[in-house]
């Protein structure tokens, strides 16, 4: 398997010679209004695509399947909506079946615990979108398993270091870990994914993993930047372990 980010938690995951595109918000920089209560009114995205509108338009003719963890702007936005053809295969965390299908999707798969598609195999993990009542407010937020070959990437989706991450983790033995990071948050609040001390726990915790960390630098609502995930993980030692991508860059 190959697994490219765009942007953000856009991700393009090649498999068993199936295209499957991650979470796609595929709007041009400032299309958005800031997220509210931030201390800020930087328009989202912050940065646009690192692809030619040309390019996007062959990415989405050569899209099999799309996989949404859920269905926030930032991961499941209007020009995605528009763009994507509305029979395309769409796999989704069961909650968000029936607003995908009134937006006129109608090959919409819930994936209750696993299923398999074309030999891939596509497990639902928990999480927790935040703690408290911004967490619950937030609602609820699903990562995945994606294993072919022998091959193995979890897509932990919205969530800070929590149970539902832990059992993931004891559960599938990731060979590679996907995390979206950049301490998003609220004025008021604890972030509502993962921060730096999230991803060293992370890391810690799957010495047997490598570890990416995606979700940074595009929207208004974060707080951490590469550079300050970079430091910290220098500065714990494990720049070897863990990668910090550029948008556009392959994972793996």
């Amino acid at each position: 398997m190959n697994l490219q980010l765009l942007r953000n938690a856009t991700q393009i995951l090649s498999a068993n010679g199936k295209t499957i595109l991650i979470d796609p918000m595929l709007a041009p920089k400032g299309s958005y209004d800031p997220f509210p209560n931030t201390g800020n009114t930087l328009r989202n995205p912050l940065v646009d695509l690192p692809i030619t509108e040309d390019e996007l338009h062959t990415l989405i003719a050569k899209t099999n399947a799309v996989l949404l963890t859920h269905v926030h702007l930032d991961h499941w936005d209007a020009t995605a909506q528009e763009l994507l053809p509305k029979d395309i295969t769409l796999f989704c965390q069961p909650a968000n079946t029936e607003v995908i299908r009134e937006a006129g999707f109608t090959n919409v798969i819930p994936v209750n615990d696993g299923l398999v598609w074309e030999d891939i195999h596509i497990n639902r993990t928990g999480g927790r979108h935040g703690t408290g009542e911004i967490g619950e407010r937030m609602g609820i937020v699903s990562g995945y398993v994606i294993a072919h070959g022998g091959d193995s990437i979890y897509i932990a989706g919205d969530t800070i270091w929590c149970t539902e991450v832990q059992d993931a983790l004891d559960t599938y033995q990731p060979a590679h870990v996907v995390l979206n990071g950049g301490a998003a948050r609220f004025i008021a609040g604890d972030p509502i994914v993962m921060d730096i001390n999230d991803i060293i726990t992370v890391c810690n915790y799957a010495p047997q993993a490598g570890v990416y960390v995606v979700h940074l630098e595009t929207a208004n609502h974060g707080t951490e930047s590469r550079a300050d995930i970079k430091t910290a993980l220098a500065a714990h030692h494990l720049t070897q372990r863990c990668h910090v991508p550029d948008d556009g860059e392959w994972l793996i």
